[in-house]
């Protein structure tokens, strides 16, 4: 099968598999968790009233963030 990540199923729902490509906009959506968790990073988030467009990685690297620290955070996001 390889490493291919497929979603998870949860309670009859699927569940986002979140990875350094998903939009900030497709990723509050879906888990709205990860605004508390990103505003907590530095990342502002619709909640903050900035408005942020493009991926959690342009984002993250926006905020100086490194790839090590950007794939903590995919890991992070897919625990909440």
């Amino acid at each position: 099968m390889g490493s291919l990540k497929k979603p998870r199923q949860i309670l009859g729902w699927l569940k986002i598999i979140i990875t350094n490509s998903i939009t900030i906009e497709e990723l509050v959506e879906k888990v709205p968790k990860a605004i508390f968790y990103l505003s907590k990073k530095g990342i502002r988030c619709v909640m903050c009233g900035e408005l942020i467009w493009g991926t959690l990685e342009e984002a993250a690297k926006e905020k100086g963030f490194s790839e090590e620290d950007i794939n903590q955070f995919v890991k992070d996001l897919n625990e909440l």
